[in-house]
């Protein structure tokens, strides 16, 4: 039996052990023939020398990346312990500092974290329109926000507009309490926060109140022009056809626009269809316009999530799978009547 110390001199050590130890405790249960102990800033191993060095290599993946990230999600400490050791370094660590698309308050860095996320960007960069297309939790809507905010800070634009369909109220916000800004906020939070973790609270309100950003929903852009701007429709999947097609044909000169949407949440009516498929199905071969999807492999938040919408597709196809079997017990019981 050995032992060994590592020192996390070069990290921060609360974020390495995470909140009340979750982290720490995840890295005792991948080697439980291991003593590890946390000291300030060091962690103490105990055991078999294999064991050690086996929990060493991750440890040192996991500070690598630190080093180069600041901080780490529990759910990718968790990936780094359980993956392959190239594949970890590809994937986690070897990472090009050019890939961070923002510099958030607090040393926070932004960045595309998945291979569908990093696609996204390249698109953007080389496309003056992109169409992202994937379930919830994919990140879709924050790295359009990330490529935004960029696109200013670097400015190559002159103001961010973000909009969605405000689509449980019918687009007539009339009914609701309180004024345009009371009543339109609800729909719009997500890109609150998003842009909450991109820009400094001070910065955000001076953006705001000069309309270097501005956050509306998408009644607002009909007979606009919008030039020298970074624009994101997101949740389009639910805008109409004539919606998508005002939204599309607003675009001016020097402007780029990201498209976000999952066909699986559609909130439209039912006397309405959604746009969004009609959109991607005839622009899918225009110059200038690039189609990207994101699935669960790209789901960024807790990682039940991902479990969340696997767990929904299977159930779908086994329900689609039933069907042609029911109709068939239906028509052999209505025959027997």
């Amino acid at each position: 039996m050995t032992e060994t110390i590592i020192n996390l001199d070069t990290v921060n050590p609360i974020e390495f052990f995470g909140v009340n130890n979750k982290k720490l405790d995840l890295l005792k249960k991948k080697f439980p023939l291991l003593k590890i102990l946390s000291r300030g800033t060091q962690i103490k191993l105990s055991g078999a020398p294999e064991q050690i060095e086996n929990a060493k290599e991750k440890i040192d993946l996991i500070i690598q990346y630190m080093e180069r990230n600041g901080d780490l999600s529990e759910n990718y400490f968790e990936q780094i312990l359980g993956g392959d050791d190239a594949e970890t370094i590809d994937h986690f660590v070897d990472r090009n500092p050019n890939d961070i698309l923002v510099f958030g308050p607090n040393g926070k860095t932004v960045r595309a974290r998945t291979a569908n996320q990093k696609r996204m960007v390249t698109a953007a960069d080389k496309n003056d329109i992109v169409f992202a297309i994937g379930p919830a939790g994919t990140g879709k809507t924050y790295t359009a926000v990330a490529l935004a905010v960029r696109a200013l800070k670097n400015k190559l634009v002159k103001k961010i507009i973000l909009t969605r369909p405000a689509v449980e109220a019918g687009e007539s916000l009339g009914f609701l309490p309180g004024d345009l800004k009371e009543k339109i906020d609800p729909y719009l939070r997500p890109l609150y926060d998003a842009l909450d973790d991109m820009i400094p609270a001070d910065k955000l309100g001076y953006y705001m109140s000069t309309r270097t950003i501005e956050i509306a929903p998408l009644a607002y852009m009909r007979g606009r022009t919008l030039d020298n701007a970074f624009i994101i429709l997101d949740e389009a999947q639910n805008a109409n056809d004539l919606q998508l097609k005002m939204f599309l044909t607003r675009i001016g000169a020097n402007a780029k626009a990201i498209i976000t949407g999952d066909p699986t949440q559609i909130d439209l009516p039912k006397n309405q269809r959604s746009g969004l498929e009609k959109a991607t199905r005839i622009l899918r071969n225009v110059d200038g316009i690039a189609h990207i999807e994101l699935d669960e492999e790209d789901v960024v938040r807790h990682k039940l999530v991902k479990a969340i919408i696997k767990a929904y597709e299977r159930e779908k196809e086994r329900e689609e799978a039933r069907m042609p079997q029911q109709q068939q017990h239906y028509g052999h019981h209505n025959n027997n009547g």
